[in-house]
């Protein structure tokens, strides 16, 4: 009688136990499912507002799920997983394998640029540029001051634009300020002990840059898309980040999350200022494999007293009349006029002077600024001699230099 007492009070003392694990442990599930579905579905609502829009349609991998058998209400719907995984695989490839859609400017695996428009390709040209390039001297570092800090912000109408070095370009106005293929990194190369190297400093330091709103990147190509430079922006500022398409998973690779890539004409709302991405003529890549596998372009920003374009990266082409058909004359044009010898090669990538000055005037803009020389050493031109053909350029079309100008490093200009 004494054994049997004790065993049922043993048994009842474990059916308690268990009953109380059991409870609690569903209780944990279940709490856990809530607020991991909550912070999945915050993250969604938050991406939904940087990704409206986009051409491309970005997955969320659902969140992993523990205990998965422990709670009868999930194993019903276990049995259907097989079904489930066959919809979810469908769902994913065809949503995550690129835009696969064919359009003017790719052809469903690779972007190009405008039909009838070419680019320098293949290793043979490579290779013949290489072995006969007649490089033109550049000094080793160029000693200069840095510019002074800009201010925090314009408003009024008004416009200003400061060339910091290369392709990175400062635009404020309305309130906002806009950085465009911002480098401070000492090479511009894969590695850091190789590769085209900086002659110049920045013309402003990184810690006296004004709070930036937002950040555009034309392409990938290493002297446009510094990712360390991308990193400390975010770290320091947290912008947005506009981009073409394919080039946002660079960025979040990097951990930048406020990003939003578009397609040529497409645009999106920067606190008020529309920025819209427009066509240029280049290329992508940061390797050997993935040639052409993101898209490139330029910039358009629609200001209170007109707009302004950033043209990236480009040679010369129908786009800037599609552009000033597009958006009208232009305020500014922020056009590139380096890396352009030996023109047999760069032509169809890279705008000489005298091209920049034929944009200048398809794009009927009030007044344009040349960028994308004097940093780096990357074609066989001299380092300044972008700026002197640019006048010669300027003269031999009867237009003023005022017209087309380019300014010192660091320096801020007003444009009316």
């Amino acid at each position: 009688m004494k054994t049997t007492e004790k065993t049922e009070w043993e048994t009842a003392v474990e059916t308690a136990e268990k009953t109380k694990w059991e409870t609690a442990e569903k209780t944990e599930w279940e709490t856990a499912e809530k607020t991991e579905w909550e912070t999945a579905e915050k993250t969604d609502a938050i991406d939904s507002v940087y990704t409206k829009g986009l051409d491309f349609s970005h997955c969320h991998e659902p969140p992993e799920r523990i205990r998965l058998f422990r709670s009868p209400s999930v194993f019903s719907a276990v049995c259907l997983l097989p079904f489930f995984s066959v919809v979810c695989f469908l769902f994913f490839f065809f949503a995550c394998a690129g835009p696969g859609r064919r359009t003017d400017h790719f052809d469903g695996r690779r972007f190009h640029n405008y039909e009838g428009e070419g680019r320098h390709t293949g290793t043979a040209k490579v290779f013949k540029w290489l072995f006969t390039r007649e490089r033109r001297p550049w000094p080793d570092q160029i000693l200069s001051t840095y510019g002074p800090k800009p201010p925090a912000t314009v408003a009024n109408g008004r416009l200003r634009v400061t060339f910091v070095g290369h392709s990175t370009v400062l635009l404020q106005a309305d309130g906002r300020n806009i950085l465009f293929d911002p480098v401070w990194s000492e090479r511009v190369s894969p590695v850091s002990f190789a590769g085209p190297a900086r002659v110049r400093p920045p013309g402003l330091r990184f810690e006296d840059l004004p709070p930036v709103h937002v950040v555009g990147v034309s392409h990938d190509h290493y002297d446009h898309m510094d990712l360390a430079t991308l990193s400390r922006l975010k770290k320091m500022h947290n912008p947005l980040f506009v981009v073409p398409l394919g080039c946002k998973k660079r960025l979040t690779d990097e951990g930048i999350r406020r990003v939003i890539e578009l397609d040529w004409w497409k645009k999106t709302d920067a606190g008020g200022l529309p920025v819209h991405v427009v066509p240029a003529r280049h290329f992508s890549g940061r390797s050997l494999t993935d040639r052409d596998s993101t898209l490139w372009g330029g910039f358009v920003v629609q200001t209170r007293g007109g707009p302004v374009l950033y043209a990236g990266d480009t040679g010369h082409g129908r786009h800037f009349r599609q552009i000033r058909a597009r958006f009208g004359p232009m305020r500014l044009s922020v056009l590139p006029i380096g890396a352009y010898l030996p023109r047999w090669f760069m032509r169809p990538v890279h705008m000489d002077p005298a091209d920049a000055v034929q944009a200048h005037l398809d794009l009927h803009s009030r007044r344009s600024m040349g960028m994308h020389f004097g940093t780096f050493p990357l074609a066989d031109e001299g380092r300044l001699d972008p700026p002197r053909d640019l006048a010669a350029a300027l003269r031999a079309r009867g237009l003023a230099p005022t017209a087309f100008f380019v300014p010192e490093e660091g320096f801020g200009t007003d444009v009316p």
